[in-house]
């Protein structure tokens, strides 16, 4: 069999897999099961968070981190950690339009994300409504050391 004919050979048996897996239902588009946070959901954030097993983390483990949506895309990265005088904490994020025009920072709360290996899955909060927040500023909080410990959710797959 040459090259020609192997490749058309796998080209149909990746179309045909494909088409099985529409027909039997599978799910609509990304990679995740939830399409997009569920806005007539009555937990309130800090539930959905305790239903997602938190964890503890190294504060430093998180910087660095690129935030996905629901379809695997990044939308920025960790660059802080930061507790808001209210106790709340934080993870501050580049966000960044559409090659890196508009880039700027955001306050992500953590109640609103979950971690899933080396990246943190954003799951309360959609797409639009991310690169909709309002830009930080760097004076709403107190920036956490590399070495403190706070609890994320996890999440899978």
């Amino acid at each position: 069999m040459n090259r020609t004919a192997a490749f058309l050979a796998l080209g149909i048996l990746l179309t045909i897999g494909a088409s099985a897996a529409s027909w039997a239902g599978g799910a609509p588009g990304g990679a995740h099961t939830e399409a997009v946070p569920d806005p007539n959901s009555s937990l309130t954030p800090e539930q959905k968070m305790e239903r997602r097993f938190p964890q503890k983390v190294r504060v430093g483990d998180l910087i660095g981190l690129p935030m996905l949506d629901y379809d695997d895309r990044t939308m920025g990265r960790v660059t802080d950690v930061v507790k808001t005088a209210d106790g709340k904490i934080e993870l501050i994020s580049t966000c960044c339009g559409y090659f890196d025009w508009s880039r700027h920072q955001v306050a992500v709360p953590i109640e609103t994300v979950a971690i899933l290996a080396r990246q943190i899955d954003v799951l309360d909060i959609t797409r639009e409504a991310f690169f909709g927040l309002a830009s930080w500023n760097g004076n709403d909080g107190t920036k956490l050391g590399d070495d403190e410990t706070i609890r994320i959710a996890i999440s899978r797959r």
